[in-house]
């Protein structure tokens, strides 16, 4: 392996991992999908190549993705935080748990999927 494609493969795995409170809102009915994951931009690209290729990623979704279509959810970043030098991952595993119980009593449950 060269030593550019060693450095790449370096810098990735230092990079700072970071976490969020995603939401995906179905917009004809209200209900959503409220999801805590590490790396939100990842579960963003995602759900945007769900819509470019109108395949539901998520079983929850997939009675009212084929009921509205794909152009009735929409997907939301609602916090984010990156991981602490200091913190171990279950820290950060706690923090991102805390914050999605935050967020969680802030929507209507029965709304929920």
């Amino acid at each position: 392996m060269d030593s550019h494609k060693k450095e790449l493969i370096n810098a990735y795995k230092q990079r700072p991992l970071t976490g969020g409170v995603c939401i995906i809102k179905n917009t004809e009915n209200g209900k959503y999908l409220l999801e805590v994951k590490t790396n939100p931009q990842g579960s963003k690209s995602r759900f945007d190549f769900s819509q470019a290729t109108n395949s539901c990623a998520h079983f929850k979704l997939k009675k009212d993705w084929d009921t509205f279509g794909k152009d009735a959810f929409v997907f939301e970043i609602l916090d984010e935080i990156e991981q602490k030098e200091t913190q171990t991952p279950e820290e950060f595993q706690s923090d991102l748990a805390v914050l999605g119980e935050l967020w969680s009593v802030k929507f209507d449950p029965a709304l929920a999927y």
